[in-house]
């Protein structure tokens, strides 16, 4: 799509979560707010903990972007949510409830500078939070303005597939059980009849819109690329060589893979890379003990990942509960064929041209699939080059960060003009 740079819509962008220098949520706020500067004039809005590594990065203050000093609240919500969770990166659903309560302060303070002048600008974008638990109060304040509030992406909430109660446990993921109640918060459905557009990241959270805005659901995984960041091209040698990338916890089954790999690995067949560190990682390596072929690499900077992945054929991957797989992309983007389960994000992300799934089952079914695929693909391994192209291709049609900010302007033109949402595809 050619962009009109006469036209080009006036953006409020808010972001609250938005850092270069971090990952997950900060680094999607941030990688997709900066990309939308291509294809529309934006400015952005963060969280005053953001305003350094903005400045470090380049971006003008009060002219590129504006850092909203939320503390007073944020800070003590924060870390009562870091007491909630019961252990680091654990209890993911605690954090966004809490984050509920916090948040509209945040939308207050952005109101309180921007509300004056909100006709100045053509969209209000709320990139982040991702999550579809929390509400805005901007939705209906800038509908009521005449001006166009576009919600996403959003993501998250992927049910835990049964089996797995120990997973959720070890996650500290109780109040998970009742996480459906938060469609009856106050202000959920106001936010979404008032929203123009809502960007769904994942099938899942597009299947959880209430019907009635159905018509204004558009799928658009929020995860994407930087080139500068996964610029290179794998050229693994000969014997087949997987890899492993994320948090050695137990829903991500660096365990379940070290068992459907361990014959392989025991004569020799595979070579494994595990990047990454966790709780995990003694019972892990206790688990590799006496297997020849397994390296821990232990947590390592984006730059070094690429470096171990980039000597890989695979990325082999059982995770049964990931909300976006940026990881997947990153390795599909250096041509590394993921080996996956076939469930939530992943299972979105990879085609049956660019990688292989894995039917999500029981434990004992993820783990005779792997091995299934992994001595499959030992004894032929002959269609894994063309797999890998097709995976390059792939992230370099639809999930670069510029690519994504130009599917994000196609529905910015169509609600600008007023043309459906419907049967809108951003991947065509």
């Amino acid at each position: 799509m050619e962009i009109d740079h006469v036209s080009r819509p006036r953006v409020l962008a808010i972001a609250e979560a938005a850092n270069p220098e971090w990952v997950s949520v900060p680094l999607v706020g941030w990688s997709l707010a900066t990309a939308l500067r291509e294809v529309a004039e934006v400015h952005i809005v963060t969280q005053v903990r953001n305003r350094d590594a903005f400045l470090r990065a380049g971006m003008v203050e009060g002219q590129d972007f504006t850092a909203i000093d939320s503390e007073r609240l944020a800070r003590p919500m924060w870390k009562l949510a870091e007491r909630l969770r019961m252990g680091e990166g654990k209890g993911w659903t605690m954090v966004q409830a809490v984050n509920a309560l916090s948040y509209p302060w945040f939308e207050r303070l952005v109101w309180r500078i921007f509300g004056p002048r909100i006709r100045d600008f053509d969209i209000v974008h709320r990139i982040t939070p991702l999550s579809p638990t929390i509400s805005s109060l901007l939705a209906a304040r800038c509908a009521r303005a005449g001006v166009p509030f576009i919600l996403g992406p959003l993501n998250g909430g992927v049910p835990w597939p049964a089996g797995f109660e120990a997973e959720r446990r070890a996650e500290k993921e109780w109040l998970s059980h009742v996480r459906a109640a938060y469609k009856l918060l106050p202000g959920r459905g106001a936010t979404l009849r008032q929203a123009a557009a809502i960007l769904a990241g994942s099938r899942h959270t597009a299947s959880e819109m209430p019907r009635a805005v159905q018509d204004k659901v558009v799928w658009l995984p929020e995860n994407g690329i930087d080139p500068a960041r996964f610029n290179r091209v794998a050229t693994p040698g000969a014997g087949l060589r997987a890899a492993f990338v994320g948090r050695l916890v137990p829903y991500k089954g660096p365990d379940m893979l070290l068992e459907a790999a361990a014959p392989l690995l025991a004569d020799g067949r595979l070579t494994l890379d595990i990047i990454g560190d966790g709780p995990m990682r003694p019972q892990l390596e206790a688990q590799a003990a006496g297997l020849p072929g397994v390296t821990f690499h232990g947590w390592q900077a984006h730059e070094a990942v690429q470096d171990v992945l980039a000597r890989c054929h695979l990325l082999s991957f059982p995770s049964i509960r990931e909300f976006g797989g940026g990881v997947v992309l990153e390795a599909m983007a250096l041509g590394v064929v993921p080996l996956i389960v076939d469930y939530a994000g992943p299972g979105e992300l990879v085609t049956a041209e660019t990688g292989l799934k894995v039917p999500c089952g029981p434990r004992e079914e993820i783990i005779a699939g792997f091995r299934s695929a992994l001595e499959k693909l030992v004894a032929d391994p002959t269609h894994l080059p063309g797999m890998a192209a097709a995976a390059r291709d792939r992230v370099q049609r639809h999930f670069t960060w510029q690519r994504k900010a130009r599917q994000v302007a196609q529905v910015y033109a169509a609600v600008q003009a007023g043309r459906p949402l419907t049967g809108l595809d951003l991947f065509a």
